[in-house]
């Protein structure tokens, strides 16, 4: 085992901007990929990520900052992705180094469209990545709250518990606190499944609903959540740890969620084109709501909040109309 390995984080958004400033509080360098070279270059200068958590401000001796994916993966033992999934298949596209013997972690929320696999399960399958080398990174978490130091926590999964404790121990601080869990796959799809229910509670919000349909649309959402999880991978787990409970509430509630305001814009009357447009970021559960829909005509499991979401987003529905037809569903 490594005792220092180096690390990687290839995004740069919100939650890449967190984690590399989770990284630098423990580690003396770091490389850190970005498609954007302005960025990098006001980086460098000014020593924050202008487009997004401007407040952190970073060492910019412990950054190896880069454009080229290549020279981030060969620098790296241990990967971290945190990059919408709807982008992830461009950026692997140009991968010309190997993949073999890294470490890769995921901190992507999101089905990869092009396999319908979530990120680890797609690492495994389309680069053969053995699961003991892939983890996923969950919360409950909030990128602008670890911009404002505030006490989050964090959830590290892998099967191998040494990776993950090492993951953890990098990412910890004073107002970091990690723990680590073996249920790879259920953290991840519950990673992914609360970015819908935040949709759903967002529209709520935009028609009028209050707080008190809120609670109930959430304790059905956790349930549904289950159910799901419990089709595609039973293991023993417990859904009211914060790994999966936890994620979907702070998720569902928060004035930082993006899903949330997504969903809020939708319920007030905007098209998703148009809110999308305003929002100039992604909302990983819009592309989420197809993925999981699709998924589960396999799986079957019970979903109607996650139906009366695709209905809206994609079927071009009426969400005044599907929410009316929802609030009998829901107990």
């Amino acid at each position: 085992m490594i005792e220092q390995p180096k690390f990687a984080v290839i995004g740069g958004g919100s939650w890449a901007t967190a984690i590399a400033k989770m990284l630098c509080v423990n580690l003396p360098e770091i490389s850190w990929y970005m498609r954007n070279n302005d960025a990098i270059q006001h980086i460098n200068n000014f020593h924050h990520n202008p487009n997004y958590l401007s407040s952190v401000e970073f060492d910019t001796k412990k950054l190896n900052l880069t454009s080229d994916i290549n020279e981030a993966v060969a620098y790296a033992d241990y990967i971290i992705f945190a990059i919408p999934s709807a982008f992830l298949n461009d950026e692997l596209q140009k991968l010309t180094v190997s993949l073999e013997g890294k470490v890769i972690f995921s901190a992507i929320k999101g089905i990869v469209p092009e396999t319908s696999l979530i990120v680890g399960e797609h690492f495994n399958v389309t680069y053969s990545i053995p699961f003991e080398n892939i983890g996923v990174i969950t919360g409950p978490c909030h990128a602008e709250e670890v911009a404002l130091e505030r006490l989050s926590y964090l959830t590290i999964a892998c099967g191998d518990a040494a990776k993950a404790k090492i993951v953890a121990k990098c990412l910890s601080g004073n107002y970091i606190k990690a723990k680590i869990t073996d249920d790879i796959i259920g953290t991840e799809y519950a990673a992914m499944l609360k970015n819908i229910y935040a949709i759903a509670a967002g529209i709520a919000h935009g028609l009028g609903y209050g707080d008190n349909f809120q609670s109930v649309l959430m304790s059905n959402g956790i349930r549904e959540m289950k159910k799901f999880i419990k089709k595609v991978h039973k293991m023993k787990r417990n859904i009211n740890d914060s790994a999966y409970l936890g994620d979907l509430l702070v998720t569902g509630y928060s004035v930082f969620s993006r899903n949330r305001m997504f969903g809020n814009m939708i319920g007030k009357g905007y098209t998703v084109k148009s809110a999308m447009m305003e929002m100039s970021m992604v909302a990983e559960g819009y592309y989420a709501a197809k993925s999981t829909y699709k998924l589960n005509q396999e799986y079957k499991a019970k979903t109607p909040i996650i139906n009366a979401v695709y209905e809206i987003l994609y079927e071009g529905k009426d969400a005044k109309t599907v929410f009316k037809k929802l609030t009998d569903k829901l107990d």
